[in-house]
């Protein structure tokens, strides 16, 4: 059952005594044990929150105590999510891949096949080339941004491919 109005702080007025009253004092102790990176203002105003949703059960007398309880509990609890996350952060996925030993030794050779192909390249055949490719930019975009015609811009994408094809067997 609740208690009456006067034994409890669901009045406004009593409320807002009580906030004025605590919450800088309340904010400073939790900023001097935990600093600022878990946020004691934030902490300060939930833990009034949850007087005022709890305000029939309270007593004025008991308010400031159970204000402090709640807010260091709230910074405890946010404490050990940091924790939880840092952990989390800290531990490296595990790199396991369904391909064979070989394969993935054949994949890192045609890359390396492959960025030795594209430095064998022309400087306007490679960003033709990459733009088209890699980008997905069509061939008159390209013309646009080199300021060149689009048959110059096929001519040398076409290089690119004939002298890739040259370089690495497999394409």
């Amino acid at each position: 059952m609740a208690k009456k109005l006067h034994e409890n702080i669901c009045d406004e007025i009593r409320f807002n005594a009580l906030f004025k009253k605590h919450a800088k004092d309340l904010s400073n102790f939790l900023y001097y044990k935990f600093g600022d990176h878990l946020n004691p203002k934030d902490k300060t105003q939930d833990a009034f929150i949850k007087l005022w949703e709890n305000c029939k059960k309270i007593a004025p007398d008991k308010a400031k105590s159970y204000l402090f309880t709640v807010a260091n509990n709230l910074m405890l609890n946010e404490a050990k999510h940091h924790k939880v996350v840092l952990k989390h952060q800290q531990t490296k996925p595990k790199h396991h891949t369904n391909e064979s030993p070989e394969f993935v030794m054949e994949e890192q050779e045609y890359m390396q096949k492959l960025q030795a192909a594209l430095s064998n390249l022309t400087d306007a055949q490679r960003i033709a080339f990459m733009m088209n490719r890699v980008e997905g930019k069509r061939h008159k975009e390209i013309a646009e941004l080199l300021g060149i015609s689009t048959k110059a811009v096929e001519k040398r994408i076409y290089g690119a491919l004939k002298k890739l094809r040259e370089d690495i067997k497999e394409l």
